[in-house]
């Protein structure tokens, strides 16, 4: 263990194995004291894995307790933030982490499973979120950690549900990161490859043996630190990290009388011109690089 991050309190849900176990023993090394979250058992008590997490931590000296409650729900998750705050009086890192999976062709999907799976992803995401964001703010600091994937950015066959949640979670994290920086919150994207239970049978035993959950988790525990990025996307397998923006080109003017489908046909190579490319720090920049563009060709046309 070590005492970077003595002191601090992080929530990891879906805690009870797979990445988000190998997330909660990580930052507990790092000396975190952490809330392992998971589902409930039938009685409503702590599940056997979350607890078998929380022993694991307790065995090399860390400090952790588990702490049912499905995210899907606002309620289950407000009590679970406020039963911390009462244990130890503050929150401090918030990795989401739960999640399931329903895939099917779309053409297959009941919409049940799409809603579910948004449940629980997305939207459990920001009810995670809401949660603990007013005590961030109090206390002037917090890292929230939302998780994406590679279905999220570039789509998966089958995963129409799942692909859209994750996606769903960078709209989110721009907007909380505009919100919260002021306030010392920083937030941002894990986008992570590793053999799980969710991914099983996915990748040869050779590519398994490298796609490590513990290999992703160094990630998250930079994303937690006091030096973690803001607004960040960070690709995490096999020991390879990356950095994913989302881009826009510098745009092609077309004059009113001039877009037509052909018109956009004879410059789309134009529009498409990666060369041009820049990014964006909110929705309002765009606006203004539309406006900035438009009237560059406006004044050159005379």
């Amino acid at each position: 263990m070590t005492s970077e991050f003595a002191g601090r309190v992080a929530i990891v849900t879906g805690a009870g194995a797979g990445l988000g176990r190998c997330h909660a023993l990580a930052l507990a090394r790092a000396g975190a004291r952490v809330v392992v979250n998971d589902m409930a058992a039938a009685d409503g008590a702590a599940g056997e894995a979350a607890r078998s997490v929380v022993r694991e931590i307790m065995a090399f000296g860390g400090e952790a307790v588990a702490e049912p409650a499905d995210v899907s729900s606002f309620a289950a998750v407000e009590a679970m933030v406020e039963r911390v705050i009462a244990r130890w009086g503050r929150v401090d890192i918030l990795v989401n982490n739960a999640g399931i999976l329903r895939d099917r062709s779309f053409a297959r999907m009941e919409m049940a499973d799409f809603d579910r799976v948004v449940a629980v992803h997305l939207s459990g995401s920001a009810n995670c979120c809401r949660a603990v964001w007013e005590a961030m703010r109090r206390q002037g600091y917090g890292r929230i950690v939302l998780t994406t994937s590679c279905s999220g950015l570039y789509g998966n066959f089958g995963q129409a549900n799942y692909a859209a949640a994750k996606t769903g979670m960078i709209g989110l994290m721009t907007t909380l990161q505009q919100e919260g920086s002021k306030h010392g919150i920083r937030v941002n994207c894990l986008s992570p490859l590793a053999t799980t239970g969710m991914t099983e049978g996915l990748f040869t035993a050779e590519d398994a043996i490298r796609l490590t959950p513990e290999a992703v988790s160094p990630a998250v525990v930079f994303m937690a630190s006091e030096v973690a990025p803001e607004k960040t996307i960070i690709g995490a397998g096999a020991g390879v990290y990356s950095v994913v923006h989302v881009v826009e080109t510098g745009g092609v003017y077309l004059p009113p009388e001039a877009r037509s489908p052909a018109d956009f046909r004879a410059v789309f190579a134009q529009m498409s011109d990666i060369s041009t490319a820049r990014t964006f720090n909110t929705g309002f920049d765009q606006a203004a690089g539309f406006i900035a563009t438009a009237n560059r060709a406006r004044a050159l046309a005379g």
